[in-house]
């Protein structure tokens, strides 16, 4: 039975600002530190984690939501792309960001819960927080 997740983060930085970085290429691969490939429109396919991951992003609504297909290397061939569906409210002390990631294998949740929050929302915490203090010391 496909299983799915939740997890959020909250980031020092506008909602546009999330969204724009979340699909540059540059700026994917500098936050996660591995490879990325992003075509940034609807429709268009992506790569992240160095090939780990790869889909399509279906739905763009700016600044507030991303819809993708996704899947790992990790998937069986007969497996289906999961989706992956990312809120960003406004916060007054920046954004909130919430993952939501359905249709995954069977008895694989845990690890796509614990791989977001190693391989994305802590390097992210980290990129973004020094981004915000450059900027401030300029």
């Amino acid at each position: 039975m496909p299983e799915g997740l939740t997890v959020f983060s909250i980031f020092p930085i506008s909602p546009r600002r999330f969204f724009e970085a979340w699909l540059n290429e540059k700026e994917h691969a500098a936050f996660t530190n591995f490879e990325a490939s992003i075509d940034p429109r609807e429709g268009g396919s992506f790569s992240a984690g160095s090939g780990y991951i790869s889909g399509k992003t279906r739905i763009l609504e700016p600044y507030t939501r991303i819809v993708q297909s996704w899947r790992t290397t990790d998937f069986s061939a007969e497996d289906p792309d999961s989706e992956l569906e990312i809120l960003i409210q406004p916060l007054d002390v920046g954004c909130q960001v919430i993952l939501n990631h359905s249709n995954l294998p069977d008895g694989s949740g845990d690890m796509y819960e614990a791989g977001w929050e190693d391989y994305y929302f802590a390097p992210m915490q980290g990129y973004f927080h020094y981004q915000k203090t450059r900027a401030r010391t300029r």
